[in-house]
């Protein structure tokens, strides 16, 4: 399920819960709907309410941080990339192929990552498919001076980083927000609006409120999601700092 879709669940729960409220209060004997009732709700639901915002700001501490630190994986993991490729050009004209086998690898993960900025087909030949090459041609250069092996050392090393960076970014990829938290927290907010309900004036402008509230509340929970997926949706990762290095690789 999609955070839009999600989102627009939540909406349905929250706002429909409110609604139904209205015509249940119809239906509920007077005595129900006195005062001292209407105190104890208020106080009921002053407590639910408190634990909602404590657990939604929890989710979205939860999500910022996973969001903010993907983001940081990629740019510190471009950085190495824009710097492993200068190291190989500092190494000689014999790292041509690694540099070269680096720049289309670093093509198709982009491909793969952010799939509107496709590339050539060309560009996506079954060699380029394979990052873990880098390796093999890093492996199989030949330092002739003690410089060339203080730099194949260090080259060796980048890549390791990177290949790290790159496998920690997949096994991230799955979700940081707990599903029955997240449920618990939807629930918790049907009720308060089911209370929101049950004493809202039957005029236009109680309706309008709600539906503010709803939206509001509805919103929060789709933006935890997006955040949640920081290669998709609205708020993604920006590529630019993957094509800020791309740029500079072979030169």
């Amino acid at each position: 399920m999609t955070s839009t879709t999600t989102g627009l669940c939540v909406f349905a729960c929250v706002f429909g819960a409110a609604a139904l409220a209205m015509l249940v209060r119809n239906a509920l004997p007077q005595h129900h709907l006195s005062a001292d009732t209407k105190d104890l709700v208020k106080l009921s639901m002053g407590l639910v309410a408190t634990m909602a915002a404590l657990v939604l700001g929890l989710l979205v501490a939860s999500a910022k941080g996973s969001y903010d630190t993907q983001k940081d994986e990629m740019v510190r993991m471009a950085g190495k990339v824009a710097f492993l490729d200068r190291m190989l050009a500092h190494y000689g004209p014999e790292a041509a192929e690694a540099r070269a086998g680096l720049h289309r690898a670093l093509e198709v993960a982009m491909t793969r990552i952010w799939p509107e900025s496709k590339l050539p087909a060309e560009q996506l030949g079954p060699t380029a498919a394979d990052g873990e090459a880098v390796f093999d041609l890093l492996h199989n250069l030949a330092p002739q001076t003690e410089a060339q092996r203080s730099r194949k050392e260090q080259a060796l090393a980048l890549a390791a980083d990177v290949g790290q960076m790159r496998w920690l970014l997949f096994e991230q990829a799955g979700s940081s927000i707990s599903t029955p938290l997240l449920v618990t927290v939807v629930l918790w907010l049907a009720l308060i609006f089911f209370s929101f309900g049950l004493f809202a004036p039957s005029n236009s402008t109680a309706v309008a409120t709600l539906l503010v509230a709803a939206l509001s509340v509805s919103g929060a929970i789709f933006l935890i999601l997006e955040l949640d997926q920081p290669f998709s949706g609205l708020i993604r990762i920006s590529s630019q700092p993957m094509l800020n290095a791309l740029g500079q690789l072979g030169r």
